[in-house]
C-alpha cells in the first residue's frame, strides 16, 4: 500500500472536484495538505471535511505575495513540504474568438503559476527530497474542436513539466505529471445539469471504458507518482484518460471491415 504519512501536500485549486479528491486521498494516507483556494467557503467546508491533518490557505496563485504567503504558512504550520500538487485550473477559452484577456488569465493559472510557485517551493523541496506532481489533459497533446487557450496553455504545462524536471534533479526534486482525460468534476457536472448518466453516454466513443474517470481515480494515480513507490521517476506523465490517447482517429469503429462489401 502507498505510504504518505506524515509528508506534507500543497494543493492548488484544492476546494473542491478534483483538486478536494486529491486532498481527500491523501490525508486518508496519513499525509496533512494545505489547500491553495481562492473560494473562501468552500475552502472552509474541505478544511473541516478533511480533518486536522489539513489547512486551508486563502491563494491567489496569480498573485506573487499570495503564493509566498501560501508557502510561509506551510512552512510555519508544518515545518516542511513534501509534494506540491499543481492542479487550479482556468477553463477560460473562446476558441478562435478568446480574447487577450483570457488568453492571458488561462496561460497565467495554468501554465505560469505553476512555474512561479514550483520555484518558490523549491527550496522546501530540495531539503526534503521531495516532488511536484502536474495535472495535465490530453488537451495539452490532442488540438479540439473550438477550444484554443485551455489546450494551449495545457501544452504548455506539458512542456514545463519536462523543463522543471531537468532543472531540478541536480537539487534532488522529481517532477510528474498526471495527464487526465474526461473526469467527473465542476466542468463536466455545469455542462450536463449534473447528470452522470449523460456524460458517460457522450464520451464513450472517446474512450476504450465507456465513462467519465471519477475524481478518486486521478488521486489515485497522484498519490503513487509522489510517493516513494515513484522513487525513479522523474520528468514523466501518468496517463489517466481510459485510454483516450491509445485510440487514435479511428477510435472505436474499425475501417476495414466497414469497407468490405457484402458482409
Amino acid at each position: 500500500m502507498i505510504q504518505l504519512k506524515d509528508k506534507v501536500f500543497i494543493v492548488t485549486g484544492g476546494v473542491a472536484s478534483i483538486g478536494f479528491e486529491i486532498a481527500k486521498k491523501m490525508v486518508d494516507l496519513g499525509a496533512k495538505v494545505v489547500i491553495a483556494d481562492i473560494a473562501d467557503d468552500l475552502g472552509k467546508k474541505a478544511q473541516d471535511s478533511l480533518g486536522e491533518n489539513s489547512l486551508f490557505v486563502h491563494t491567489d496563485i496569480t498573485k506573487d505575495e499570495d503564493c509566498e504567503n501560501l508557502i510561509k504558512i506551510t512552512i510555519d504550520k508544518f515545518g516542511k513540504l513534501d509534494v506540491l500538487v499543481n492542479n487550479a485550473a482556468s477553463y477560460g477559452d473562446e476558441g478562435a474568438k478568446t480574447s487577450r484577456e483570457t488568453w492571458l488569465h488561462t496561460l497565467n493559472v495554468n501554465a505560469v503559476a505553476a512555474a512561479i510557485l514550483g520555484e518558490m517551493a523549491r527550496p522546501y523541496l530540495k531539503a526534503s527530497k521531495g516532488c511536484i506532481v502536474n495535472t495535465g489533459s490530453i488537451s495539452g497533446v490532442f488540438p479540439h474542436i473550438e477550444r484554443w487557450a485551455y489546450p494551449v496553455s495545457k501544452a504548455t504545462l506539458l512542456h514545463l513539466n519536462k523543463t522543471q524536471a531537468v532543472e531540478y534533479a541536480p537539487d534532488g526534486i522529481r517532477v510528474n505529471m498526471v495527464r487526465l482525460g474526461h473526469v467527473w468534476s465542476a466542468p463536466f457536472e455545469g455542462l450536463t445539469q449534473n447528470d452522470r448518466a449523460h456524460a458517460d453516454k457522450v464520451t464513450e466513443g472517446y474512450n476504450l471504458l465507456g465513462r467519465v474517470a471519477n475524481g478518486e481515480e486521478v488521486a489515485n494515480a497522484v498519490a503513487f507518482v509522489a510517493s516513494d513507490d515513484a522513487s525513479y521517476m522523474t520528468g514523466s506523465e501518468i496517463v489517466v484518460d481510459g485510454g483516450y490517447s491509445a485510440m487514435g482517429p479511428e477510435q472505436h469503429y474499425p475501417l476495414m471491415s466497414k469497407l468490405m462489401k457484402n458482409q
